[in-house]
């Protein structure tokens, strides 16, 4: 089953406080392996779940909870 959604986030308007892993029900979002040029660890978007995840669904929670609005939120249609 696709995933209904996807996020973009944008890395160098992240401050990493990853309040968007917390909110997320699909754990569709991870850290960052990378720092952002400010040196933050931003949060990064699960591309391709894996087997047995259900992938981002759209719910808009992270985008809602993220401080930077760092986050869009796009629906399939």
């Amino acid at each position: 089953m696709p995933a209904k959604g996807k996020i973009v986030i944008d890395r160098e308007r992240c401050k990493g406080c990853h309040l968007c892993l917390v909110v997320c029900p699909t754990n569709s979002i991870e850290v960052d392996s990378q720092l952002n040029k400010k040196g933050y660890s931003p949060a990064r978007f699960k591309e391709n779940p894996t087997e047995g995840e259900k992938g981002c669904t759209g719910c808009t929670s992270c985008a809602v909870v993220c401080p930077e609005v760092a986050i869009e939120v796009y629906r399939a249609k």
